[in-house]
């Protein structure tokens, strides 16, 4: 018997069949020509039920998936769960878990970035400067930074679904226990336990869209997962500072523990089970970053983009009061329009590829970062304080899209990779920015983060155009390009990135 292509492994996704089911005395005929089979043919995954598979002479198959006899029993596990793309209960379900992954990523961000509107109150109340408070926001973007790898690796044969609940349910316990807290020394505590959640789950649910909806909505789906960084910073921040004014810092905390739990029962309900479709060691993630070019460039793309972001944005207020000349009343409301854009930014790059995005984000991004550090003006500040949200909302769903489309085998690694650099790079380009600032002047920040947007760009480029390779056929697909391999799609270019909806991580075993 000649086995069936796996689903997610055919370049083009499976067609459902409208014809009616074959009756059993047409089914020997089809299959009884070893050349006549769809399985000989390069085209679509036979459907359901055409029988196209069965033995010469032998009876004919059950209505069945013919991918089903040649799966791993993990991807029949994971077929049981799933329903046909079309199946308007399989859609929402899919929809469902999508929604209840980017609430919690809204939950953990606004958690990280809670204290920076709460400095003050912490402070006065538990005794500690405002330098010292600060470490509420660097403590937990140090540890995301690490722990993304060490909760891929650890997590090992564990359900994702119940590694992201856990995940979670730290979060919203770390949160109470920062509302209790008697001194700083707890407080902080709890800060690095927030960390942790941070760091663990967005490295497992970036990767999370191509196993919850079908194919041609992956690029939506990873969209509105990574929706809840900017709208954590356009909603969740605001709203836990107004808490905090309102019924002071404990109450805040308080009310994202709550959120946190609300997130946990979302979860439970919503998500499938999830289980690995490998497991991971330490050996693996550098192993990773020196077999594949196209995974060392995203790390290093991650790295020059977001230093260079958080270089200038740590320091936008002062930017925009010492350089525009915005009075210091409006800028609460300029950086809501920054959120807000960069919300829209973030879906307008949802869907689009990320090598060009990329592209076009680090030469956009120093245009704007100089032209803001050198031109003066509140109407030129305010334009291009916009423009700057609304491309650099596209930053964090293209790099997660780069990094799944180059190793579509070790999306979670790669994942691992990118949230820890992204994480190490703003603590980076705080301190780098902090050094411009001391050490030059305020609009040195952008001006610094101006050459490493620049770098960035340069970086995509040169790379993608470094080495001219024709594809092979790995049974993915074929093409030519210029550039790096990318994944299974060897020496593709970065433009010709292995598309994950060609190789789903449920079927690759």
């Amino acid at each position: 018997m000649t086995a069936a292509p796996a689903p997610g492994n055919d370049a083009r996704p499976p067609t459902p069949d409208r014809s009616p089911p074959p009756s059993p005395a047409s089914v020997p005929g089809q299959g009884s020509d070893p050349g006549s089979g769809p399985a000989a043919d390069s085209g679509p995954v036979p459907d359901a039920g055409s029988g196209s598979d069965s033995l010469p002479g032998g009876p004919p198959p059950e209505p069945v998936s013919a991918s089903a006899e040649s799966a791993t029993p993990v991807a029949l596990a994971a077929s049981a769960e799933a329903k046909p793309p079309g199946n308007p209960v399989a859609g929402w379900r899919g929809w469902g878990a999508v929604g209840a992954v980017a609430l919690g990523i809204f939950c953990l961000i606004t958690s990280e970035l809670l204290p920076v509107g709460l400095l003050t109150s912490v402070g006065a109340d538990l005794g500690v400067s405002d330098g010292t408070a600060g470490l509420m926001v660097t403590v937990p973007g140090l540890v995301a930074g690490f722990c993304a790898p060490l909760v891929t690796v650890g997590a090992g044969r564990i359900d994702r679904r119940w590694v992201l609940v856990v995940l979670i349910a730290l979060m919203a316990a770390a949160n109470l226990v920062a509302a209790l807290a008697p001194g700083f020394g707890v407080l902080l505590a709890a800060r690095l336990l927030v960390g942790v959640s941070v760091g663990g789950f967005w490295a497992i649910a970036g990767g999370l869209a191509v196993r919850l909806v079908p194919a041609h909505h992956v690029g939506r789906a990873t969209a509105l997962v990574f929706g809840g960084v900017p709208t954590a910073s356009v909603l969740g921040v605001p709203a836990g500072t107004l808490l905090g004014e309102l019924g002071g810092w404990r109450f805040a905390f308080a009310a994202v523990g709550g959120l946190g739990a609300l997130t946990l029962a979302a979860l439970l309900l919503l998500l499938p089970p999830l289980p690995p479709t490998r497991t991971i060691t330490f050996g693996q993630l550098p192993a990773l970053l020196r077999r594949n070019p196209a995974v060392r460039v995203g790390v290093a793309v991650t790295f020059l983009v977001v230093t260079g972001q958080f270089a200038a944005y740590t320091f936008v207020r002062p930017i925009l009061q010492e350089v525009s000349g915005v009075d210091a009343g409006y800028v609460s409301t300029l950086l809501l329009g920054y959120g807000i854009a960069g919300v829209a930014g973030n879906f307008l790059a949802g869907a689009r590829d990320p090598y060009r995005t990329l592209l076009t984000v680090g030469a956009a991004l120093a245009v704007i970062l100089a032209l803001i550090a050198t031109v003066p003006g509140g109407v030129a500040g305010t334009v291009l304080l916009l423009a700057w949200g609304l491309v650099f909302g596209g930053v964090s769903v293209s790099l997660q899209s780069w990094m799944i489309k180059a190793a579509p085998d070790d999306a979670e690694a790669a994942s691992s990779l990118m949230v820890a650099m992204f994480n190490l790079a703003i603590a980076a380009g705080a301190l780098s920015g902090g050094l411009a600032v001391d050490g030059i002047s305020v609009p040195a920040a952008p001006l610094a983060g101006a050459a490493l947007m620049a770098l960035a760009a340069v970086t995509v480029r040169v790379t993608s155009t470094s080495r001219t390779g024709t594809g092979t056929d790995t049974g993915t697909g074929t093409g030519t390009g210029t550039g790096l391999g990318m994944g299974k799609a060897a020496d593709v270019g970065i433009e010709g990135l292995a598309d994950p909806r060609e190789a789903s991580p449920v079927d690759q075993r």
